[in-house]
Formats: C-alpha cells, structure tokens, sequence
C-alpha cells in the first residue's frame, strides 16, 4: 500500500535483444563490456558488471546515499529476471573512470497511470496489435527506487556526471536501440545539476511523489492533537479502538527477514495483487539480500495476531530519516483491524522513539497521506526520444502522458505546486 508496484513486458535483456553481438564493441573491451562511445570528456562505456578495478570509485559515488552501491547490487541480482541492470562508465581521455552511473533497460508501458477508460481501449487496441505504446526505454535510475546521479571521483560532486550524461545518453541509446531515454524519480533537488538535460532536449514531468512527515513531537499523541483535523483525529482514534477490540496486535522489529521470509513473502504478494500501477514485483530474495548485505540499515517490522504474521513493512534507516518502502498485507484481517493505520502508528512511535527526525514513505496510496498530512516529496522524469527529428512533438506530449496528472488527490496536497 506504501509503495506500489509494476512488471515490464521484458523478461530480461536478451529479451530484449541487447545480444553482444548486435552491438559494436573492440576486442580490448572486457567480457563484461558490451558498448563503448567516443564523447567531449573521453568515452561512455556500457558494462554488464562494474569492472573490479573500478570497484573503489563505484563505491564511493554512492556513499552518501540510504541506498548505497550494495542495494544497487542487489537489486540486480534479486530483479534481473524483470530488468536489464547495465553500468554507464564515464571515463576521461586517459581511460580512467571518474564515474559509474547504474541504469536499465526496460519495454514500458505508456498507459500506466492513464484512465482506466483510457486503459481499457488501449486494451481492445492490444488484442490486433499487442505492442502498441509499449516502448524499449534506457531508463537511469533504480529498479526498486528512486533514482540518484552518483558523484565524481575528482570533484565529489554531481555536476560533472550531470553534464556528461547529458551528452553520453543519447547516442548510448541509439547503439541499445532504445526508443526513449527516462531520468526515472529523480528528487527535486537535483533539479538544479539537471539543467544540462533539459538542454540537450529532455523534458521534465512530475513522477508520482513520495510524501514525508516531519517528526517534530514528542510522541503519537501530540502528533494527533496537533497536526491532524478533529474530524481525522476523531475517525482514526474509532479505528484504534476498533483494532484493539480485536485479538491483540504485537509488534518486533528484526534486521534479517531469511528465517520468516516465506511467511511473509505472500502477504507483499496480497498488496501487488491489488495494485493498479505496476513496475517492479519484487522477490523473496530481494528481501534477504537487504537483510544480509545492508543489515545495519534494514529495519522489517512485522505484526503477529495470535502468532500469526499479517503486516510487515521494509524500512531502512539511515542518518535519522526512516524510509518506509515496502508494506505486506494479510487483506483478511487488514480491513477489519485497520492495519495500514495500525502499522503508520506503530512505525511513527517507534522512530520518535528512537530518534528519526524523519519519516519518509514511498509513492502511492494518496488518500490517507493527505489526511495524515504529509507532504508530498517530489520526483521528477527527464525524458525525450531517441529521434531528433521528433522529439520537439514529444516534449509537447510528455506533460498530457506523466502520472501525477490523473490523480485528482495529489492537486490536494498544500505543496503540491513543487511537483513542478
């Protein structure tokens, strides 16, 4: 419910046609090499794998991150099924690398987001002609995530790779043959490091908001009393006793998932059942790669009634900001004991606890964010088309296709003029 999700059409990148030898490459490249072209700064090489002599400057780029260099590998080894996880080297005239910026390849869906009465012709489009406004796309970003620029190895700083990738992206695309190149989720604050997209012909659109709370009280109570309307404070305290009146709900916080994870695992299956917006589905191994490899970050709290799990939600907490990502749902208690307000209390009661100043939830699920009064965190999409020749129609377009336009809930939101 927090984060919702959905599949490509690609099962994975030699689906998708990104065979070695459909592509220029030279026989000094490594195996894991797959293109590499010439730029302004040096050279753009494309890599299955991060080359183990760039293995420092990798980590580093992301260091500053909640989702550092390991969750971008584990992404890969947990979703390569759905996705082709690929590595843009920046490399200067020298040969070194000063930057690696992960990216995907994808055939996405269009019409997600769209009215359903927009979906549903498009529907009986598909039936003569099933491909129509699924797209192979380079998409730069993460693959269960919002998206990050990584910083240079000189510098420290995002503005090299900003302009670099605003020069390298294009014809790295035409050599995939890609049809469209996507910054996917990218923080309003990179908007900035950006420009130099923008000039090279991207367009930039709202992607659906996060939304955060600030933790500015000092419990749940206070939080009640003074940020929510009596009417919402009224209607979630009947839901509390509600919920209470029921066989109790206990709570445990754990950072490693493997010993319960087929428990679990179906009740995050319940919620992509239910889900209209479909990217990524993720995998049981996603869930215990997180818990071995970013263990120190991880956070899964999980609800058991009569000792039986029926929520649990996938956090990371990283310098006082809790991430609430991910949300498992036994639907046949959910509705019942109000467990989506059940786990938003108890999770918010345990970061104050412990010190968040923070509490960050990913997009989706607009309705009770608003009443909760979060505010929304804006991601942007840069996009444009491989074709110079259309991509001036596209920029026209793009603004009547992006999400955010046809969710009436999100225009609520007091600051929802930033998504802009």
């Amino acid at each position: 419910m927090h984060k919702e999700v959905c599949l490509p059409s690609s099962a994975n990148y030699a689906g998708m046609g990104l065979q070695l030898d459909s592509v220029a490459r030279t026989s000094t490249e490594s195996d894991s090499q797959i293109i590499s072209v010439a730029t302004s700064f040096g050279r753009a090489v494309v890599a299955s794998r991060v080359p183990e002599v760039d293995a420092e400057t990798w980590a580093s780029g992301l260091a500053h991150q909640a989702n550092d260099h390991r969750y971008y590998e584990l992404t890969q080894d947990a979703l390569g099924h759905q996705f082709g996880h690929f590595y843009l080297l920046l490399q200067d005239h020298t040969g070194r690398t000063r930057a690696i910026q992960p990216f995907l390849m994808v055939n996405q869906d269009l019409v997600t987001g769209m009215p359903k009465a927009f979906r549903r012709g498009m529907d009986k489009i598909r039936q003569k002609f099933p491909s129509a406004l699924v797209m192979r796309m380079l998409m730069v970003g993460c693959s269960a995530g919002e998206g990050h620029l990584v910083r240079d190895k000189d510098t420290g700083s995002v503005e090299w790779v900003a302009q670099a990738l605003s020069e390298a992206l294009h014809p790295v695309a035409r050599k995939l043959k890609a049809a469209m190149i996507v910054m996917k989720d990218f923080p309003k604050s990179y908007r900035k490091q950006l420009r130099p997209m923008k000039k090279s012909g991207y367009a930039r659109v709202p992607s659906m908001p996060g939304s955060r709370l600030d933790l500015n009280f000092k419990n749940f109570d206070e939080y009640l009393q003074t940020k929510l309307s009596h009417k919402t404070r009224k209607n979630l305290r009947s839901k509390y006793r509600k919920a209470a009146a029921g066989a109790p709900l206990t709570m445990e916080v754990v950072s490693d998932v493997e010993p319960m994870i087929d428990e679990l695992y179906p009740l995050y299956q319940q919620v992509v059942e239910r889900s209209q917006y479909k990217f990524e589905e993720l995998t049981k191994s996603y869930f215990v790669q997180i818990s071995r490899r970013m263990g120190e970050r991880a956070l899964f709290f999980i609800w058991r009634q009569n000792g039986k799990a029926v929520a649990f939600s996938s956090c990371a907490g990283h310098e006082g900001v809790l991430r609430d990502h991910y949300i498992g749902l036994d639907y046949k208690v959910a509705l019942d004991c109000h467990l989506y307000f059940v786990t938003f209390r108890d999770v918010v009661t345990w970061a104050i606890e412990n010190k968040y100043h923070t509490y960050y939830s990913a997009p989706l699920n607009y309705e009770p964010k608003y009443h909760l009064r979060h505010d929304l965190v804006p991601l942007d999409l840069y996009v444009r088309t491989s074709w110079h020749w259309i991509n001036p129609l596209f920029r026209a377009v793009v603004p009547y296709l992006e999400p955010t336009r046809y969710d009436p809930m999100i225009r609520k939101f007091a600051n929802a003029h930033e998504l802009w």
